[in-house]
Parts: structure tokens; sequence; C-alpha cells
């Protein structure tokens, strides 16, 4: 079975047909800017260019970067306000041409990581992280999802951890992998102490740059691997969410 995966970022919107036997990409994906200002209308356009550029007719999924609860978005810290409150899964489906499912973008990434990537057969408490425009988060408890957990909102030194520990936040502020390391272990030490996981997985754009980084933590009991999907872990969770089995309710 196929379906087409949509993974909606703050910074660029990525698509691709999804092998879900498999979880692999069964052509290039193809990527377009995320809109700004990023308003519903703007991002529709987009998700009907992808699914167009596919020539698409099966099952869609597709994550977004907030809480999405029955295909509402609750919140959109890096899109804009105007999503709060609107009915995603209409819209899009509309977009795109047909029905589709839509969830939390870490989420689904977390999803495509516990099936075929590094999450794969772990049981206990596994955390996703996704570093990219903001902290994408994912919690699984024995393999079932806890979902929407959005800690990358958590207070750290009085402010939002994203602004501070994203991928954004060290490009932004031109940190030294060093110096940028040194918040991410802050940030890890805070969820260890409230979490206890296990596993940390940490995806996002920065995971294919993991050598970079991860050798410089340090007294983090869990162990911390990057995602084996990389950034596809989006798109191929996307894909999944049309399945029976995680079909977004």
């Amino acid at each position: 079975m196929h379906a087409l995966g949509i993974d909606i970022g703050g910074t660029g919107i990525k698509a691709a047909p999804v092998d879900l036997a498999a979880g692999t990409l069964l052509a290039e994906r193809k990527r377009i800017d995320t809109p700004h200002p990023a308003v519903p209308d703007a991002v529709a356009d987009v998700i009907h260019q992808l699914t167009t550029a596919f020539d698409w007719s099966g099952p869609i999924g597709i994550t977004f970067p907030g809480v999405v609860a029955g295909g509402e978005t609750r919140t959109a810290a890096n899109l804009d306000s105007s999503w709060i409150g609107t009915n995603a899964r209409a819209l899009l489906g509309k977009a795109a041409g047909g029905p589709v499912e839509i969830l939390n973008d870490a989420d689904a990434a977390g999803i495509a990581e516990m099936a075929f990537g590094a999450g794969k057969g772990v049981t206990g408490t596994v955390l996703m992280l996704t570093f990219g425009t903001g902290i994408g988060s994912a919690l699984f408890t024995d393999g079932k999802l806890v979902s929407n957990t959005e800690f990358g909102h958590i207070q750290i030194h009085g402010d939002d951890a994203e602004k501070r520990v994203s991928d954004q936040a060290r490009e932004l502020h031109d940190l030294s992998w060093g110096k940028w390391a040194g918040r991410v272990q802050n940030y890890l030490e805070y969820m260890e102490a409230l979490l206890s996981p296990d596993l940390i997985i940490i995806g996002g754009g920065v995971s294919k740059k993991a050598d970079k980084f991860l050798p410089l933590l340090e007294g983090i009991r869990a162990e911390i691997v990057p995602a084996a999907l990389r950034n596809d872990a989006g798109i191929v969770g996307a894909a999944m969410a049309t399945t029976p089995a995680y079909a977004a309710k």
C-alpha cells in the first residue's frame, strides 16, 4: 500500500509518496518554501501544488507543527496564529482533492521512527525530539503514543525552550556546535528529570549533522541516538497516519 506524505514545517513544506510496508520514499521528495505569512489559505495552496506535482489520487497524510485534535489545529507557534481553531482536515482535504489525515508533525516523525527507525522494537519510555524551526516532541510508552506533547514550549530561563535550543536559534545566534550542544544538554537534562526516558531520538533537519553535537553531550542517562529516517521521518509518519492503525481520530 502506498500513500502521499506531506510534512508542513515553519520553513518548508515537503512531500513524497511512501511505501507503507517498508517505510521508504517511492520518489524524490519535493519541497516548497512555507509561505509568509503562513496563513491557512496560502499553506493550502502549497498542499494543492504538491499533490498536483505527484498527480496523486490515493491516501494522503499531512503533518502540522502544532497541536491537532479531531482535525482541528489548536496551536500554531511557527505558523500564522489564524490557524488556531481552523478545521485543517477540511481545508487541506479540499486543497488536496480528497480526504486527508492530519496530525502533529513530531508525532508523525516519532511514529515513523518507532516503526522503521531508531525506536523499532524499543520498550519503555521513548522521547523523540525534532530540532528545526522549533522543537517538536513525541512521547511513547511501550510503543504507545502520548499525542501532542509540545515539549518545545516548556519554559527554560523564562522563555520557550525552542527559542534557545532549536536549530533555528543556533543559526540565528550564530552559535558554535559546542555552544549549542551546551544548550541542548541543559534542555535534555530538564526533560530527563521530567520523564526519565530510556531512549531519546534526535530528529529534524539537524539530525543529519548529529556527529557535530551528539558526542559533546555528557551526563545524560538515557541513550541518545539520531533519527534513522533523518528529516524524512515526518513524511513517512504522515503517510502512515492514513492506515487504520494510526488514522487520526
